[in-house]
């Protein structure tokens, strides 16, 4: 499936410099399930603008060269039904992803998630 937005939406170039194994180990004090999912093969990074479903995976990241602005506004337009999508930029704090990044969660399993660490 084509996104709306996918002809202004260019596929982040230097993907090939992003450790993404330090990446999630690094945020796993705010995201204790990430790194663990990672190490399990259930986090799936993709260069691509087009939408998959999720399948199995935990967790999908789109990385995309976008502005933080354009990244907010197509997760609050993607973000209903199954899938939960969030955004994260390298200028969005000490947390944020290395490059732009949509990203694409089960909105059930998420919610599990939240509901065990509270």
């Amino acid at each position: 499936m084509k996104w709306a937005w996918a002809e202004d939406a260019v596929v982040v170039r230097n993907h090939q410099s992003v450790d993404w194994e330090l990446y999630f180990l690094k945020i796993k004090s705010v995201c204790p399930w990430s790194y663990a999912a990672w190490q399990r093969g259930q986090i799936e990074i993709v260069y691509t603008k087009f939408e998959r479903p999720l399948g199995d995976l935990a967790a999908r990241v789109y990385a995309l060269d976008l502005t933080k602005r354009r990244l907010k506004k197509l997760a609050k337009s993607r973000d209903h039904g199954e899938a939960e999508w969030l955004w994260s930029h390298p200028e969005f704090g000490a947390y944020a992803t290395p490059v732009p990044c949509l990203i694409q969660q089960d909105r059930a399993k998420l919610n599990n998630i939240r509901k065990q660490l509270l």
